[in-house]
C-alpha cells in the first residue's frame, strides 16, 4: 500500500477558503479518519487527494510520488462514495468486476477476483442479483467490492455509511475495520459522526473551517484535546466548560470559580486573556456524599443509559454534566455537591480556544 502526504494544501472557491494549509502524513496501512461538521473542508480535502479537485496551492504525495496535478485515473486510488454510485442495470458480479473490464483484464481473471472479493464481503449468494433490489447494507458491500478488486494503493471513503440506518451502520463499522486489517490497506475515511471515527480510526484528524486542529489517536484526542472545539466535538456528552474570570499565570496550581478554589495540573505557560475556561469530562466529576465544601448545584435532569446515567446539574456558573453509575440515588431538584478529578482538568484560553500547556497536556 502507500504513504500519503499533503504539504501546505489549500483550496479556494472564489473568496471562500475551503481548506487552509493542510499538512498531513498518513502512514502506510493506516486507517485515518477526517472528522468534522458539515462544511469544514474534509470532503474537499479527500477529493483533492483523489484527484477530483485541483488544489489552489500545495502538494500531494502518494508513495513518495508527487501526484498533485495527476488525473484521478493516474493515482491508483479507489474512491467509495456515500451514495454507492452503482450501475443499476448490472448484477452484483458485473458491478464488482467492471473496473477490471475497463482495464481489459482477461475474463477468467476477472471471474476469479470477483469470487475472491465476494467471499471476503459475504456476497457470494447474491452475485447474480440486480443491485436495484438489494438492501442498503448489501449495496454498500458491492461498492466496497468494486473498489477493492482494483487492489489500489489507497482507499478514500466519503461518508460511505451515511445513507444506512443505525443497525447497519454499527455492523458495517466493524466490517470495514476488519476489511481494512485483512487487506492491509491505507485508508482515509471522512465522517461527521464521532462514534464512527472513534471506533474505527487508528488516528483522527479533527477539522473546522478548513483547518485540521488536531490529528491524534482516539485516546489522546479524547483525554488531551488541544482546543475547545476538539474537546466539545469529541465525547458524548461533550466536555464541560466552566468560566474563570481571571488570568492564569505560569506555574499556577489552582483556580477560583465563583469563590470555589479548585486544584489543577501545574500550568507550564500563562494564559493570553483575563477570561478563560476550565474543561473537565463528565466522568471526571463525582457527586460527593456529605461534602458541603464541594462545588454545589441543583439536579436539573437525569438520563438513564444502561449501566450509566447522565446527571445534569445547574450551578452558579452554568450547567454541568456528570457521568455516574446507574445506582446513584439522585432526583430532579436535589441539591448536590460536585468533586472534580483535578489531575484531568484542562485550562483553555478564551481568545483562541487553545489549551494551556500543563503537567496534564503538553
Amino acid at each position: 500500500m502507500a504513504e500519503i502526504i499533503t504539504k501546505e494544501l489549500n483550496k479556494k472557491f472564489g473568496d471562500f477558503t475551503a481548506v487552509s494549509n493542510t499538512n498531513l502524513k498518513i502512514n502506510n496501512g493506516e486507517f485515518f479518519v477526517l472528522l468534522g461538521p458539515s462544511g469544514c473542508g474534509k470532503t474537499t480535502t479527500l477529493r483533492m487527494i483523489a484527484g477530483l479537485e485541483l488544489p489552489t496551492s500545495g502538494n500531494i504525495f502518494l508513495d513518495s510520488e508527487d501526484v498533485t496535478f495527476l488525473r484521478a485515473s493516474q493515482r491508483d486510488i479507489a474512491f467509495v462514495f456515500q451514495l454507492f454510485a452503482l450501475y443499476p442495470h448490472m448484477n452484483v458480479e458485473k458491478n464488482i468486476g467492471y473496473p477490471l473490464k475497463t482495464q481489459r483484464v482477461a475474463r477468467s481473471e476477472i471471474k476469479r477476483r470477483v469470487k475472491e472479493v465476494a467471499k471476503m464481503l459475504h456476497l457470494e449468494h447474491i452475485l447474480k442479483s440486480k443491485v436495484s433490489g438489494l438492501s442498503g447494507g448489501d449495496r454498500q458491500r458491492v461498492a466496497l467490492g468494486r473498489a477493492i478488486i482494483r487492489r489500489p494503493k489507497a482507499f478514500l471513503m466519503d461518508e460511505p455509511l451515511g445513507a444506512l440506518d443505525a443497525e447497519f451502520r454499527e455492523l458495517m463499522c466493524s466490517e470495514l475495520k476488519k476489511l481494512h486489517t485483512d487487506i492491509d490497506a491505507t485508508t482515509i475515511y471522512v465522517t461527521h459522526d464521532q462514534n464512527e471515527a472513534m471506533s474505527m480510526g487508528d488516528r483522527i484528524g479533527v477539522m473546522d473551517k478548513g483547518v485540521i486542529l488536531q490529528a491524534d489517536d482516539p485516546l489522546t484526542l479524547y483525554n488531551k484535546p488541544r482546543t475547545m472545539f476538539v474537546a466539545n466535538f469529541i465525547g458524548s456528552p461533550a466536555m464541560n466548560f466552566l468560566p474563570i474570570h481571571t488570568g492564569i499565570s505560569r506555574g499556577c496550581k489552582s483556580v477560583n470559580i465563583n469563590g470555589y478554589s479548585l486544584s489543577v495540573p501545574e500550568c507550564h505557560e500563562a494564559s493570553t486573556s483575563d477570561f478563560n475556561y476550565l474543561g473537565v469530562r463528565p466522568e471526571n466529576i463525582v457527586i460527593a456524599d456529605n461534602n458541603r465544601d464541594g462545588f454545589q448545584g441543583t439536579v436539573f435532569g437525569v438520563e438513564y443509559l444502561g449501566v450509566r446515567k447522565i446527571i445534569t446539574v445547574d450551578t452558579a456558573v452554568g450547567r454541568v454534566k456528570v457521568r455516574s453509575a446507574n445506582n446513584l440515588a439522585v432526583k430532579i431538584n436535589d441539591t448536590v455537591n460536585l468533586k472534580f478529578n483535578s489531575k484531568s482538568i484542562i485550562l483553555f484560553n478564551s481568545d483562541d480556544g487553545r489549551a494551556i500547556r500543563s503537567e496534564f497536556i503538553s
